[in-house]
């Protein structure tokens, strides 16, 4: 007998798979990686079995939900060396990574902390670094980034920025975008004066919940 395709889930079987899967979503970016199948199993409102046959394992879930969005971030990577403009790709990278992941904790553990060093997602790491490093160089080449940074500094700042994100969401979902911006003009080779923010800031209130917010 021939080995034929896997077939596909039942319709309410996939509908139970999607529904653990943007239950975990949410999780993992309220919680990190510590979060387990019996809170995704009732975070979803299903039988922690249920969860269990689609996902046998956590760790058969966290690359589910996360191998696309890693391969996604190559892609942008590679996307943004290919911009004309060498500052404009830097700018857009960072920006765009923001926008995706910037108050995902699990995303930022995954991409800041020995959680990482999974096989599929070290691959990963190792295809953005040498973008990284281009990123960095291109723009310094066509003189728009001060000389001294390095393509190691670009996780730096997006953690920076990512932990903003993951900070303010609750208060003010928008407001990273006036911390990147501020970053950005640091980094300039060649100041051109101070940039216009993009979102005003947080009000001593806002602050206050945003630094206090578990």
């Amino acid at each position: 007998m021939t080995p034929t395709a896997a077939r596909p889930l039942r319709r309410d079987a996939e509908r139970n798979r999607q529904r653990v899967l943007a239950a975990a979503r949410e999780l993992f970016a309220e919680r990190g990686l510590e979060v387990t199948l019996d809170d995704v199993a009732r975070r979803a409102g299903l039988g922690v079995g249920t969860v269990y046959r689609r996902f046998p394992s956590r760790e058969a879930l966290i690359e589910a939900l996360f191998s696309e969005q890693l391969d996604a971030l190559v892609t942008l990577a590679g996307e943004c060396l290919r911009e004309q403009n060498s500052w404009d790709g830097l700018v857009r990278f960072l920006e765009d990574f923001a926008c995706r992941h910037g108050g995902d904790r699990a995303m930022r553990e995954l991409l800041f902390t020995g959680a990482a060093q999974r096989p599929d997602f070290a691959r990963i790491h190792a295809e953005l670094v040498p973008a990284a490093d281009e990123l960095v160089a291109r723009a310094q080449r066509d003189g728009h980034l001060r000389p001294d940074l390095r393509g190691t500094d670009l996780p730096q700042i997006e953690l920076m920025i990512s932990s903003v994100a993951e900070c303010t969401r609750g208060v003010d979902p928008e407001v990273w975008r006036r911390y990147l911006t501020l970053l950005l003009d640091g980094l300039r080779a060649t100041p051109r004066g101070p940039s216009p923010l993009p979102a005003p800031a947080l009000s001593h209130e806002q602050t206050e919940q945003a630094l206090h917010r578990r």
